[in-house]
């Protein structure tokens, strides 16, 4: 196992930006990304290695946002994550104003959670699958196909009207 400052130095960004991703802000994603190491740092010993040392630092930062979100009991805002929206393959010529991508993250809200993640990370993180892939612990493929199947169920909403 690696010391916690190797650690650190390997996985801060990565954790850094996976929370930027799920706060979309800048203080309270370093705030977070800063327990999360504490957190890291006391609970060390309890890691088996079961998954690699990103997907758990991801995993605690995770729980701390929505610990934080408890907390304060409050949601993340629709226009908050509509300003930050990046450009991805072809949705991006069906979201043209305001309303659509209202619609669009409404749409997204109804999706399971990991369809939800990743469709965020890809989204509002810029992340390319093989980031999105090893912040969930899970392979690129499975990230590429999960973004696209999630596309997919949306625009099957869209087509029918629901």
């Amino acid at each position: 196992m690696q010391n916690i400052e190797e650690i650190y130095k390997q996985y801060c960004n990565t954790v850094y930006k996976y929370l930027f991703c799920l706060t979309h802000n800048e203080h309270i994603s370093e705030d977070l990304t800063q327990e999360t190491f504490a957190i890291a740092i006391k609970e060390i010993n309890k890691f088996k290695g079961n998954c690699k040392v990103s997907v758990w630092l991801c995993q605690i930062a995770k729980h701390l946002w929505y610990k934080e979100l408890k907390k304060n009991k409050k949601n993340i805002p629709i226009d908050e994550l509509t300003e930050e929206i990046q450009t991805f393959e072809t949705t991006e010529e069906v979201i043209c104003s305001n309303e659509e991508k209202i619609k669009l993250y409404k749409d997204i809200q109804k999706l399971d959670e990991q369809s939800r993640e990743v469709m965020y990370l890809r989204m509002t993180g810029n992340l390319n699958f093989i980031e999105i892939g090893e912040i969930l612990g899970k392979t690129p493929n499975w990230a590429r196909v999960t973004f696209y199947r999630a596309k997919q169920k949306i625009k099957e909403v869209n087509k029918n009207g629901e």
